[in-house]
């Protein structure tokens, strides 16, 4: 095709508008909001089936481009799905009365735990109270001496028995400081020693066979004594019970009702009443202390009472549905709970009120939200968050037990059961690499939903579209939005996807530019918001990120950077490159140049050997150097030695929208024709020479035409690119004005031989049945060199055997 026959696209086809007024509203304040899912329907569909699922390992993988809505469309659904579930349990731990280090765990209806903490709280303070003072009154202090006089009466009764016997014998019992003693009697008063041997032998033997049945029978009697103080003991002993009993048994009998229907609770409340029983002397601890003046509740919270204590893991306090939990910093602790340690005197020690709980915790009867590029940083998370779900329980090991290091004797707290959907989002990356190199992932988590990026720009997506920037608008409380306005932000949605047939769904990206074009319009004083003020906002935000693109401009216009807009020349061409810059990308141009001469059919990428080319650029030029070898060599060797570059590049190159340039400045370097330097080209290229579309094309077009602006518009500067992009093209408007002006033109393409005709102004030539083409063509003088170059090579080869 000749290059006259080729004519540069027109206006309509540079711009595709969107045209709202057939839709018969003014302003975002005429319309709805449009609270659905826009463009995610597989992805929602994936969610509901995934919560609904009641069979375990139905877990879900959300992934999705950053700014797509993901968290706040998961949010959306799992808490209106969560409002409908049941009321989640309340977990409490208590302390094992047989066995410290093992707490048992209690499962409680949704608000119990908290009561049951409350009620044993009370249940301490009140038996602080009422202990002590039952101790201390007149009646308990009336009875204990009661007890005491009876067996002080008894004491004696037995004793004055056998004083009056020995009385008898004219012997007399004594009580001393050690104990009682019999001694002989003369006139009522004790015997001396030196009376005693005085007295006839005859009485001195009664008196010493008196003294002896008598001795014998207090024996008898000291001997029996301890059991009757024991007796006194117990007595008060029972007592005591009886007292305490009387206390503790109407308070606990109160929590016994309340809690009737819970089995576990009134096992527990049994062995805190047999313990306190047995205990009773622990309530008076605070007046041993000399702790009078502390508080109450403070008392009811030491160390002494711990035990009696509810660690109430996780409640609910009655607050409706499935709990939906969001762990931000889901480490192996924050998602399985901990065990705290207190130090003493350089002694650590725990209990079970120290035990913490964790997101699963939370969660448990509910539904958990994990970011899983986060998950998988923390060590032994995943692992953790794995055995979990494997084993349907939350075990609370902790991580030095994970480490393999043994250390202080930790608690070994009773499992709690588990049941959760987890719900993990992230990179399609991570899906696929969890996927293949992870066994259990594919058990775990078996549902995968992908948010979609993008969505067909129909009327029926348009009109939701419109609803979803309506809501947008409310909820940021920014000024409506003219038809002018809504339809600028629609065409900057296909722009942002390359694809005018298309809209973006990254909401972040949206209400960004929501936001910056609501604020253009207040602070020029208007009410609504219209496309100037749209245009405004778009080109502040590049304007923001534009130095480095400055820079590379102002290289090129200072001839640092050598790139020709004008003229022609052979072995040399202007490429287009895009740089990525955080959000903003724009584009340049950039040389590419060829040499070529007499070899073996060698094609050297000078970026590949230098290392700074990446996989596809080289598959590009791999393509390009065999589509010349097709088209020109069919029938004999191809004799030739070339290379490719890109000039003055000094970082990595990639991608192949550059290949359909290289290949037209390497036939300009083997046939010696010049190439239009007025011309930009991007399109890559198949071995059957067609031209194929590439990314990035609107930036493209719009770097090399500021480099021609600059320079002077000409009416002969353009750019040529594949035809299957031209569906992309949304350009600036200046960029349209100087194309309807015919200072600038824009090509579309199909085939190498019509991006030949354009650059190199001549008949790209068409070959015959024999492959040949005609001589005073592109295509034939290319060839014809390379024939050039084959003989020749093969009378070198000829001379060298000789």
């Amino acid at each position: 095709m000749a290059a006259k026959d080729l004519k540069p696209l027109g206006v309509e086809q540079l711009y595709h508008r969107c045209d709202l007024s057939r839709f018969g509203f003014r302003s975002t304040a005429d319309l709805s909001p449009d609270f659905s899912a826009l463009g995610q329907e597989r992805a929602m569909d994936a969610i509901n089936f995934a919560v609904g699922m009641p069979h375990p390992g139905y877990n879900l993988f959300v992934s999705g481009s950053t700014g797509i809505g993901r968290r706040e469309l998961v949010a959306r659904t799992i808490n209106e799905r969560a409002a409908k579930g049941e009321a989640p349990l309340d977990w409490v731990y208590v302390h094992n009365f047989e066995r410290s280090h093992e707490p048992c765990m209690l499962s409680l209806p949704q608000g119990l735990g908290r009561a049951l903490s409350r009620d044993m709280q009370k249940l301490v303070e009140q038996l602080l109270i009422q202990i002590p003072a039952t101790f201390k009154s007149d009646d308990y202090r009336n009875r204990v001496q009661e007890l005491t006089d009876e067996f002080e009466q008894r004491e004696e009764n037995a004793f004055k028995g056998l004083g009056e016997k020995a009385h008898e014998e004219q012997i007399t019992l004594m009580r001393t400081p050690s104990g009682y003693t019999l001694g002989p009697l003369r006139e009522g008063k004790l015997m001396t020693p030196d009376q005693f041997k005085a007295l006839p032998n005859e009485e001195k033997e009664r008196i010493k066979a008196a003294l002896e049945r008598l001795n014998a029978e207090l024996t008898s009697l000291v001997r029996d004594l301890p059991k009757l103080q024991q007796e006194q003991r117990e007595a008060i002993k029972a007592l005591e019970d009886e007292i305490t009993h009387s206390i503790i048994d109407p308070a606990l009998s109160v929590l016994r009702e309340k809690y009737g229907a819970q089995t576990e609770v009134l096992t527990f409340l049994d062995q805190v009443h047999q313990d306190m029983i047995e205990n009773v002397d622990d309530f008076f601890a605070p007046e041993k202390d000399d702790n009078a003046k502390t508080p109450l509740h403070k008392l009811a919270k030491s160390d002494a009472f711990r035990r009696y204590h509810i660690n109430l893991l996780v409640s609910h306090d009655n607050d409706g549905g499935s709990p939906v939990v969001v762990e931000d910093i889901p480490s192996y602790q924050n998602l399985v709970g901990r065990i705290e340690y207190r130090s003493s005197f350089g002694t650590l020690s725990t209990d079970f009120s120290l035990i913490q709980p964790g997101a699963l915790h939370r969660a448990n009867g509910g539904y958990l939200i994990v970011d899983a590029q986060k998950l998988l940083t923390y060590p032994f998370a995943w692992e953790g968050l794995k055995r979990a779900l494997r084993n349907h329980e939350i075990r609370i090991d902790p991580l030095e037990k994970m480490y393999g290091i043994s250390g202080t004797r930790s608690l070994e707290a009773e499992p709690i059961p588990l049941k959760v959907k987890v719900i993990l989002i992230g990179e399609r990356r991570l899906y696929y690499l969890l996927k293949a190199y992870d066994p259990e992932f594919s058990s775990l988590f078996k549902i995968y939903a992908d948010f979609n990026e993008q969505l067909d720009r129909s009327r029926e997506n348009v009109e939701s579209y419109l609803g979803l920037i309506t809501q947008l608008v409310q909820e940021e409380a920014l000024a409506p939005f003219t038809l002018t306005g809504l339809e600028r932000i629609v065409e900057q949605s296909s722009r942002r996807v390359d694809d005018s047939a298309k809209l973006s769904l990254n909401r972040g990206q949206l209400v960004d530019l929501l936001r910056e074009a609501s604020y253009c319009a207040t602070q020029v004083g208007a009410s609504e918001v219209d496309a100037a003020h749209v245009s405004r906002a778009l080109k502040l935000a590049r304007t923001r990120s534009a130095q480095y693109s400055e820079l590379m401009q102002e290289q090129i216009e200072r001839g640092t950077v050598m790139l020709a807009s004008s003229g022609a020349a052979v072995g040399q061409g202007n490429g287009l490159t895009v740089f990525q810059l955080g959000d903003q990308r724009f584009g340049k141009p950039a040389r590419i140049s060829a040499t070529a001469r007499l070899g073996s059919g060698k094609l050297i990428d000078i970026e590949r050997e230098t290392e700074l080319g990446g996989p596809i650029h080289t598959k590009g030029v791999m393509i390009l150097a065999n589509c010349i070898g097709a088209r020109y060599a069919r029938n004999a060797p191809l004799s030739l030695h070339a290379s490719l570059v890109f000039e003055q590049s000094y970082g990595m190159v990639d991608g192949d929208s550059a290949s359909a340039m290289e290949l037209c400045v390497l036939l300009s370097a083997i046939s010696g024709l010049p190439i239009k330097q007025s011309f930009a080209v991007t399109g890559s290229i198949n071995q059957q020479g067609e031209i194929q579309a590439i990314g990035g094309v609107n930036e493209k077009i719009e770097g090399f035409f500021e480099l021609c602006r600059n320079r002077g518009l000409s009416g002969d500067q353009g750019v040529i690119i594949p035809k299957t992009n031209v569906d992309h093209l949304i350009l600036d408007q200046e960029v349209v004005t100087a194309c309807a002006d015919g200072q600038f033109n824009i090509y579309a393409v199909s085939t190498l031989d019509e991006l030949i005709s354009l650059l190199f102004g001549r008949e790209p030539g068409k070959a015959d049945d024999d492959g040949r083409y005609p001589p005073a063509s592109v295509n034939g003088r290319v060839q014809q060199q390379l024939l050039d170059w084959t003989e020749q090579a093969r009378k070198l080869s000829g001379k060298s055997e000789q």
